[in-house]
């Protein structure tokens, strides 16, 4: 490598503390119907996906925004969906590339409209309860997160004994590539509008129950953890409460099975941008600077392909 391109690299790696890649829900289908959510800041069209005004993770566990992600606005739709639905969520970089993260949780949630439609629904003081949660892959060296980054979708299915009424699907990515410091952990939230049909009697306790912020702390093991990337990663323990125990039977979150799209759609497909807030897609473009982060933190396997590529090209230059 020369000298200018080793000084280059430094650079970038003297950035990485600004430096970081965002996104958003792009589009959620329900049992074959899709629905595609809003680009962060940009004229709203009808959705059942809350839309949120900046693509920037939300950060700290008493961050107000961690209810629903970044200033997220009420939907003007609610889709019909039933106990053991099957859903499917898309995530999205800034810039309408592939999600940009690959190490983290994957969790979903759920909270009752309470006294009203979820279109109208203030979600402050939603009582939210976990209905599914996804970590690392089988010999501890892989995220399902990865998966979401080659561009397959989070696969969530519903409660079988769901109680009905009208609900939020709180659906998280936490992304863990700076949690090997306090208050590294970026938090990626989104918000969908159901209204679950049926006569069953499924509910969640008190205790299975959180608010969010109120939910996490920002020291909860599966938040802040300095052996992130050890590999492999002896254990990993997840925020939040339990999955309620009438929850569907747990499976992989994110299936290369599941990628072709569905084959009905619903709502006008929004092309992709970059957000025009702070923390936007401008940050994502000079995400790969994270790559030079992952190769000296010990996890080489966890660089996506596109910027192991980037880190190459910069060895070779001479």
């Amino acid at each position: 490598m020369s000298y200018h391109s080793y000084q280059f690299s430094l650079s970038l790696l003297a950035l990485l503390p600004l430096v970081s890649a965002h996104g958003y829900v792009a589009q959620v289908a329900i049992d074959g119907t899709d629905y595609y959510g809003n680009v962060p800041n940009a004229n709203p069209v009808p959705s059942i996906v809350r839309q949120i005004n900046d693509v920037a993770p939300v950060k700290g566990a008493s961050n107000p925004y961690l209810n629903c992600g970044q200033d997220a606005q009420l939907a003007s739709l609610v889709a019909n969906a039933n106990p053991s639905s099957q859903l499917q969520f898309w995530w999205k970089g800034g810039d309408g590339s592939d999600w940009p993260h690959n190490i983290g949780p994957i969790m979903t949630y759920m909270a009752q409209c309470i006294d009203t439609t979820c279109d109208q629904y203030n979600s402050t003081n939603a009582e939210w309860f976990k209905i599914e949660e996804t970590g690392l892959q089988p010999g501890n060296t892989t995220w399902y997160q990865e998966n979401i980054m080659l561009g397959w979708p989070a696969n969530v299915t519903l409660p079988p004994t769901l109680a009905p009424g009208q609900y939020l699907i709180r659906h998280e990515i936490i992304a863990l590539h700076l949690a090997n410091e306090m208050g590294g952990a970026e938090f990626y939230p989104s918000c969908t509008q159901v209204n679950i049909q049926g006569d069953q009697s499924g509910v969640a306790s008190t205790s299975d129950e959180v608010t969010f912020p109120g939910g996490y702390s920002d020291d909860d093991p599966g938040i802040y953890d300095p052996t992130i990337f050890d590999t492999p990663l002896q254990q990993y323990t997840f925020p939040g409460p339990p999955v309620v125990s009438f929850a569907a039977p747990a499976s992989n979150t994110s299936s290369p099975t599941s990628s072709n799209p569905s084959s009905t759609t619903t709502g006008t497909p929004v092309p992709s941008s970059t957000s025009s807030g702070s923390g936007g897609g401008a940050q994502c473009q000079v995400s790969t600077a994270q790559a030079a982060f992952a190769v000296y933190a010990r996890q080489p396997r966890s660089v996506s392909r596109v910027m192991r590529r980037w880190w190459e090209s910069l060895t070779s230059l001479s």
